[in-house]
């Protein structure tokens, strides 16, 4: 703990040092920097990108409406209108799409969707769990090779192994698509 003298210079240095941190704990949102302080933080430019639904190209979807994409990704619907059983590759949990399918999609948060499926698989209501894939270019090589999979991708990692499938008639850039996830660029 710092010390100060009683009276107006001990009061003066306090004020000098909190000013001093005050300006260096400033928010990464412009503020003012002291030469020789680091900042706390990078700033970050936050924007958002597509998020894409893609299937196996033998797959006779091309267009899907939100509310069905809900009851795939819930498992309250386990076929395709041809009669496949729909296989579903999701993401690792902290992964940024997952959050945003789990939120904007399922309209849950993880912990909910994860008792959702236990809940589900336990009653018999949920024939399978999804598959869980650590990166872009498995969910693209499983989807692939399995003709009922349905998953998702940034736009960025989309290929010609996979098709991208419309929700609500609209694609990835159309005014109104629902699906975008966060990215940050350090400045």
């Amino acid at each position: 703990m710092i010390a100060f003298n009683k009276g107006a210079a001990g009061t003066r240095r306090l004020a000098i040092l909190l000013a001093v941190l005050a300006v260096a704990l400033w928010p990464c949102a412009g503020g003012p920097r002291i030469v020789g302080v680091s900042a706390p933080c990078v700033e970050q430019k936050v924007f958002t990108e597509p998020l894409v639904i893609v299937v196996n190209h033998s797959n006779p979807v091309d267009d899907i409406s939100f509310a069905e994409l809900r009851k795939i990704f819930l498992g309250e619907r386990s076929h395709w209108a041809n009669g496949r059983r729909i296989t579903l590759v999701m993401r690792e949990p902290e992964d940024p799409e997952r959050k945003t399918i789990v939120h904007d999609v399922c309209g849950m948060s993880e912990d909910q969707l994860k008792t959702h499926v236990l809940h589900g698989l336990f009653t018999g209501d949920i024939l399978v769990s999804p598959k869980l894939l650590a990166s872009p270019s498995g969910v693209r090589k499983f989807v692939f090779n399995v003709p009922g999979a349905i998953g998702y991708l940034r736009l960025a990692d989309v290929d010609p192994s996979v098709k991208v499938v419309r929700i609500d008639n609209l694609l990835p850039g159309d005014k109104g698509y629902k699906l975008h996830v966060e990215s940050s660029v350090n400045k």
